[in-house]
């Protein structure tokens, strides 16, 4: 398992490939369950856990690894399965989203699979809004079909972490106010839970949130403006994209607005919960204006209001 993880901050080569690798593992006997490796820092046999009394019912305990202390989240129970039992295959993946590291007690942790954004698919509409799935794919796995379900890390966390919208004192510029209402702007996350923390923050500033769930969406949303005559950098203010999302990443549809003549000066955010083992140089590989790890509310309208000012000054 360590050789399985020893490269992934080398795994930065798949950046503007529309590529990505999942770790598979499994929190049922029946069902194969996935993350983002990018997002993984690594994978360890469950160690002895300290109580944590008053925490969430899905906090099982905190382990300490290397001198750091790590909430442990039974993520069985946090995505609606009776709580897991810990034997000895039981792991514990070690994750780092949105600058906090956490780890999720899992079943067993199977194996490593690279694919293309395209083989990665929105859930199906019958499991409802209430799911922890940002996507779904099938792969070949040892000699069947198998369905691999991508768990929605962040409404699991969204759901055992409070994320406050509200903005700090003297972050909002009340002179620029008057100028946000009206103003468009687009937000491509495949997550509803992130979607949601982005347009609760803007509303505030009185901005018109539009929203898809990947950048294949986005894209066409984007084009469609254009063919319709509309110049993208006054019909929207900018773009606010993740940097993963089934069909096209936000590399990609970074690369693919900078290659249309009609909309390479739109302003795009990258706005994700990639960060310990991200490289910054590679979102100015691809083209963003901006690098936000999630959740940051005073830096998102700090960059709003950034590209506002520019949008003013012209």
């Amino acid at each position: 398992m360590t050789q399985m993880l020893a490269s992934v901050d080398q795994r930065t080569k798949l950046v503007g490939e529309n590529r990505l690798e999942l770790l598979l593992f499994r929190i049922s006997a029946t069902q194969l369950f996935a993350i983002n490796v990018f997002k993984v820092k690594e994978v360890v046999k469950v160690p002895p856990l300290s109580t944590m009394p008053g925490s969430h019912s899905s906090i099982i305990g905190v382990a300490n690894l290397r001198g750091l202390s790590i909430p442990v989240i039974d993520l069985r129970k946090a995505i609606g399965f009776r709580a897991s039992v810990i034997h000895p295959e039981s792991n514990l993946i070690v994750t780092e989203y949105n600058r906090s590291v956490q780890g999720f007690l899992v079943d067993k942790v199977e194996h490593i699979v690279n694919l293309t954004w395209g083989d990665i698919l929105p859930p199906p509409k019958t499991v409802g809004r209430d799911n922890y799935l940002t996507a779904i794919t099938r792969i070949e796995y040892q000699d069947k079909q198998e369905l691999v379900s991508i768990i929605d890390v962040e409404k699991v966390l969204a759901e055992i972490i409070h994320y406050d919208i509200r903005l700090s004192d003297g972050v909002l510029d009340e002179q620029l106010l008057p100028h946000m209402y009206g103003r468009k702007v687009l937000i491509a996350d495949d997550s509803a839970t992130a979607r949601r923390q982005v347009r609760e923050t803007l509303e505030q500033l009185g901005l018109e949130v539009i929203e898809v769930s990947d950048g294949l969406m986005a894209l066409k949303q984007l084009q469609q403006w254009c063919n319709e005559g509309k110049v993208i950098t006054d019909h929207i203010l900018m773009l606010i994209t993740d940097a993963e999302m089934p069909e096209m990443d936000g590399y990609k549809l970074t690369h693919e607005v900078r290659s249309d003549k009609r909309m390479a000066d739109l302003f795009i955010t990258l706005n994700t919960s990639l960060s310990g083992s991200f490289n910054n140089a590679m979102v100015e590989k691809v083209g963003c204006n901006r690098f936000i790890s999630k959740f940051q509310p005073d830096l998102l309208v700090e960059v709003v209001q950034e590209r506002l000012k520019q949008a003013l000054s012209v």
